[in-house]
């Protein structure tokens, strides 16, 4: 009987511990940091496909998406802080609160943004920018340089763009970024799909603040791709090592 007790008392500590781990992990993702991967180009060059990034979830505060599944056990936004104009954000795209998108916070509330012919115009300045080296982009085997410019906002805040070809985006009407919401580009400005096109055409439009999700601030694993995963042989081959463990810009 003594046998008996104390193989049930050790599975029960079993359980325990492993409840205790899965709260933790929880806890950990919905409050602290959280993983995300980048699935698209839209973030170029600042985010390349196959990075893989800690989101902090404490930058913005806490709302319902900070949480798994979108639970809705917290009111609004609670400990809330405004994001920094430059900002790499992930959110939940507004038309359906529950896809992950990500991209550049550039207009706060009461801003006047605006494209005129591929430059942003803040609160009707031109944003500065300088044409820097080509970025060569790799797409199915080929390459294509492509225009480049640092960007540089009135906070001296600076960060890379990407000008492909001329696009719908390069010239919209001016935006008034409502209270409480927040408007996004990528970096990667003509294949970003962003506040420049609204909800009502399959776009993001304002951004709500309680669809924050966090701040991307690290890029802790990268690779290219090349490499399938049951290739063990190949992995190191496919690691972009020089991204390893990288601040966010």
């Amino acid at each position: 009987m003594a046998a008996k007790k104390a193989d049930k008392g050790g599975f029960v500590e079993t359980i325990r511990t492993v409840v205790y781990a899965v709260l933790i992990a929880v806890g950990i993702r919905s409050f602290v940091f959280e993983p995300f991967n980048i699935p698209s180009g839209s973030m170029l060059p600042t985010l390349e496909v196959g990075d893989y990034l800690f989101v902090s979830k404490f930058s913005y505060g806490y709302s319902r998406y900070s949480l798994p599944f979108g639970l809705p056990l917290l009111p609004g936004r609670i400990l809330q802080s405004e994001p920094e104009r430059g900002d790499v954000a992930v959110f939940k795209l507004p038309r359906d609160n529950s896809t992950d998108y990500i991209k550049r916070i550039l207009g706060l509330p009461g801003d006047r943004i605006q494209m005129r012919q591929g430059i942003f115009y803040l609160n009707g300045q031109a944003v500065s920018r300088k044409q820097v080296d080509d970025y060569v982009l790799r797409e199915s085997g080929r390459e294509q340089r492509v225009r480049r410019y640092i960007e540089t906002l009135p906070s001296g805040k600076s960060y890379t763009v990407l000008d492909l070809y001329d696009s719908s985006g390069d010239s919209t009407d001016v935006f008034v970024v409502p209270p409480g919401h927040y408007f996004a580009m990528g970096d990667n400005r003509d294949n970003s799909l962003d506040s420049r096109f609204p909800r009502d055409r399959e776009g993001v439009g304002f951004i709500p603040a309680v669809n924050l999700v966090g701040r991307a601030d690290l890029i802790f694993f990268s690779h290219d791709g090349s490499a399938r995963f049951w290739e063990v042989w190949n992995w190191p081959f496919a690691i972009r090592f020089s991204r390893l463990v990288s601040f966010v810009k």
